[in-house]
């Protein structure tokens, strides 16, 4: 969920639309933002005064997090703060949390209900608590970190905290890519869970290989319970099953777009899959300063969509061949992203942790 580089943003000219079969010719970035059909695009939510560039994006319950970094220096080295903003459903502003450094992630613990927010994912970084019944902030911090960088993303899984280690140090890199975190204190303790040099099978070859993770970045489930990050500089996913355990193993799944004169490599941010056939896709635009919101009447449970900012549009991807196909062009900086269930059925929780803040002791 990094900010906007224009160096390697591409424009979508000439693109195909295998939706529709449609060539549009001469997208640019400048476009306005537009869904294929039978998707419906709409805006969630413009920029409050005096912030920019949304990225991550929670969903609580009714109400909606989004964090606005504003354009501040990935490691917190200008001392600036960051906002995150509570919304209800309908778009309107609740409460705005101003959090030390420049966020990155956002994620809602399932068992506690608090919004956990990561500052600074290129080094020095904090880990901010909010409990938003009673709008109480804590902050938490990290010792030196095992891979040089800061952390960007997060995940929970049962009662694992993982958060993705971006901004390697190192090439080739050796230290984590993925860590699991505990809190301690005032502290969080992390410990290695995917190296970033493991070994993977490369989903379209079936062949073992070896990785070089050099830009962790956005982290999230898929419907089976496996880590899905983002290595956004190598265009590529990594999916992760048992985490933690002897039958741990990660998959890489490169990412291609096709245009008109074939696929081309893509960068992409948040994914999100979708739970049920009843919701709706929330993503933000960093260079747009919105959150929109993406529908239609029926989507395909356990469908995948992401945010492909080099491209830059949203789109449905293939979890089997790696094609990200456009959905929505005329973006400028799609990031954050998630699926939005309104079917009103609830699973029953599972590895409920007793701990508030999954401490250590």
């Amino acid at each position: 969920m990094k900010k906007i580089n224009s160096a390697r943003v591409l424009p979508l000219a000439a693109l195909t639309l295998g939706i529709s079969g449609v060539t549009l010719l001469g997208q640019t970035t400048s476009s306005t933002p537009q869904a294929v059909a039978p998707y419906q695009l709409s805006v969630f939510a413009k920029a409050p005064a005096g912030l920019s560039a949304p990225d991550s994006v929670a969903v609580r319950g009714d109400h909606v997090f989004v964090g606005y970094g504003d354009g501040h220096a990935p490691d917190g080295s200008d001392g600036l703060s960051s906002q995150v903003v509570e919304y209800e459903m309908n778009g309107n502003l609740i409460h705005i949390y101003t959090v030390l450094g420049h966020n990155d992630g956002i994620k809602v613990d399932p068992t506690t209900n608090l919004v956990w927010a990561m500052q600074n994912e290129d080094s020095n970084p904090n880990l901010v608590i909010i409990n938003p019944e009673t709008q109480v902030q804590t902050t938490y911090t990290f010792g030196p970190t095992p891979h040089g960088g800061g952390y960007d993303d997060i995940v929970f899984k049962g009662c694992e905290v993982y958060l993705s280690a971006s901004n390697p140090l190192n090439n080739p890199n050796n230290g984590p890519a993925i860590v699991t975190a505990q809190i301690s204190g005032s502290m969080v303790i992390v410990q290695p869970a995917l190296a970033g040099e493991s070994s993977a099978i490369d989903v379209l070859t079936d062949q073992t290989i070896q990785l070089n993770l050099l830009d962790p970045d956005s982290m999230t489930l898929d419907p089976l319970g496996n880590l899905v990050l983002d290595s956004q500089g190598d265009q590529e996913l990594i999916i992760v099953s048992n985490p933690g355990t002897a039958a741990q193993q990660a998959l890489r799944l490169p990412l291609t777009y096709q245009t008109s004169g074939g696929p081309m490599p893509v960068e992409t941010d948040d994914t999100a899959f979708v739970t049920s056939s009843q919701g709706f896709l929330l993503f933000a635009d960093k260079g747009l300063n919105t959150v929109y919101s993406l529908s239609r009447n029926a989507f395909m449970p356990g469908a995948a969509y992401t945010a492909a900012d080099g491209g830059p549009f949203v789109g449905a991807l293939n979890m089997t061949t790696g094609v990200v196909t456009p959905v929505v062009t005329g973006l400028k900086g799609p990031g954050g992203m998630v699926f939005v269930d309104t079917s009103g059925v609830k699973s029953e929780p599972k590895n409920i942790c007793r701990s508030l803040v999954r401490d250590v002791r």
